[in-house]
């Protein structure tokens, strides 16, 4: 079984890559310089001040035993659960009593020698065995347990968020308090994705408020969640921030979006990784949706976790659609799909969401680019535009793959070819020999297309998106002719 929780990267500034050079000077270099010690006052000053405005912020961003854990650590890290003991009111607190009576005892004990030229060195060197310390122990439970273990219940971490607390009480934090921020809780898939790459193992999707915002005092706005979040609707901010982007934030395409109880009425092998699932409908009996959305399909309840397909066939009543599920290599969701799931299991559905995809009725001029699993909701969309839009002149899909074997309803995009005379179908693979298909990649064969007057529609790797959406823009196509799903997840794009 795959593991639930996720290695990513959880550096994204300077000071996150590099802030663990700070702890290795101190705890190692301070036993021959001892004064460096003296650099954890600064520190705790900086923890606690930044603490009382918007909470753990400095854990999650400036940290330097945070950046040794993540960026040197966590690489090598078990990665597993942290225990909730670990997690408890009882341990946080018991061990901040325990390690601020030990710490105190030993300044006490150095404050005697106050106005002797020791009195520096002998202080900066208390500081200096507390941070070996904590890189020693830290370190250890970083690598046999989880990279941010000794983080859920490090003494600056109560400090903070006492500072916090108070910083609450005062009023204060509600103007300068940066927060986990949903756009729209409408447009969460649900997949937990948040939850399965947080340091400290929270669960945002599951705890947004009414104001979308994630109030856990024990979030430390690292923006991990944010940069993973594959509907890329999550980001940092403040309190009248989240809620002028709830206002602003269209939900065109989620409106309909309901809870949909359903079968598995049939599973079809399309090649040894890939299989299409079919789902009918059975409470409602009846869903209104459009090609080019996507439903969710529950994968499990505990911990609570759907995954995102588009809906690649469908028939005209309303009462089943089918999506295509590829089996990703360590893929969570995807294992237990094909593994748990058969024909006759009765499902849980959510949708019908998303709008990226779903065409303007009154476009004449169409051009669909798909690869790898990204060609799924063509399968549907060929078929609507041509049957059902009677404006569109011109339709053409342009399939990308590898091999030969990895093209899903070849034939069926081919029969479209030859059935409807304004629908050309261009596939290309890169690794194959027959001339039934173009050799190389979808952005060779897009460098030579003539898109004048187009919208196009693309669905597939981030790269080729990407890379599709600038020959696109150099060809003139106008940005807002460009359609994609996950607009907001690729950042790359002006």
């Amino acid at each position: 079984m795959t593991d639930y929780y996720i290695k990513t990267k959880r550096a994204f500034t300077i000071i996150r890559t590099y802030g663990w050079l700070l702890t290795v000077l101190i705890a190692i270099g301070g036993l021959w310089q001892p004064k460096l010690g003296l650099l954890v006052i600064l520190i705790m000053a900086g923890l606690t001040v930044t603490a009382f405005f918007t909470g753990r912020y400095w854990c999650g961003n400036f940290c330097p035993h945070g950046s040794l854990f993540d960026v040197i650590l966590m690489p090598l890290s078990k990665n597993r659960k942290i225990s909730k003991l670990l997690k408890s009111k009882v341990m946080i607190g018991g061990f901040f009593l325990f390690f601020m009576f030990n710490f105190s005892k030993k300044v006490f004990n150095v404050a005697k020698l106050w106005g002797s030229m020791a009195f520096l060195d002998r202080l900066g060197f208390v500081f200096v065995t507390t941070y070996l310390m904590v890189l020693v122990v830290g370190g250890v439970l970083a690598l046999f347990v989880n990279a941010r273990t000794w983080c859920q219940f490090c003494p600056m971490g109560s400090i903070q968020k006492m500072s916090y607390s108070l910083g609450k009480l005062l009023g204060v934090t509600k103007r300068t308090d940066r927060k986990v921020t949903i756009a729209s809780q409408a447009q969460c898939h649900t997949c937990g994705k948040c939850a399965r790459v947080c340091p400290f193992q929270l669960t945002p999707y599951l705890e947004f408020t009414d104001k979308n915002q994630f109030d856990n005092v024990n979030c430390i706005k690292c923006s991990t969640c944010v940069e993973n979040c594959p509907a890329g609707i999550l980001s940092i901010a403040t309190e009248r921030d989240a809620l002028a982007l709830k206002e602003s934030t269209s939900l065109e395409g989620y409106e309909n979006r309901q809870a949909i109880q359903a079968q598995i009425t049939e599973i079809i092998d399309l090649n040894k990784d890939t299989k299409e699932y079919t789902f009918t409908f059975i409470s409602p009996q009846k869903v209104a949706y459009r090609a080019g959305q996507f439903i969710l399909l529950k994968i499990e309840d505990e911990p609570k976790s759907y995954r995102a397909y588009s809906i690649s066939t469908y028939n005209d009543d309303g009462s089943k659609v089918s999506v295509i599920v590829k089996k990703v290599d360590q893929g969570y969701g995807t294992d237990i799909i094909f593994t748990r799931f058969t024909v006759g299991d009765m499902v849980e559905l959510e949708g019908p969401m998303g709008e990226e995809l779903v065409p303007d009725r009154e476009v004449e001029k169409i051009l669909f680019i798909g690869n790898g699993i990204g060609i799924t909701p063509f399968v549907g969309l060929a078929k609507d535009v041509l049957l059902n839009q009677p404006v569109a002149s011109q339709v053409k899909l342009l399939s990308g793959q590898r091999f030969e074997e990895d093209f899903l309803y070849d034939d069926y995009f081919r029969q479209l070819d030859d059935q409807y005379e304004q629908f050309e179908y261009i596939s290309v693979a890169s690794r194959v020999k027959s001339d039934k298909y173009h050799k190389g990649h979808v952005t060779d064969v897009l460098k030579e297309m003539d898109v004048e007057g187009y919208k196009v529609y693309m669905c597939g790797t981030k790269n080729m998106i990407i890379d599709s959406y600038n020959i696109l823009i150099g060809k003139g196509v106008r940005k807002e002719d460009i359609f994609y799903e996950g607009e907001e997840r690729i950042k790359e794009i002006a």
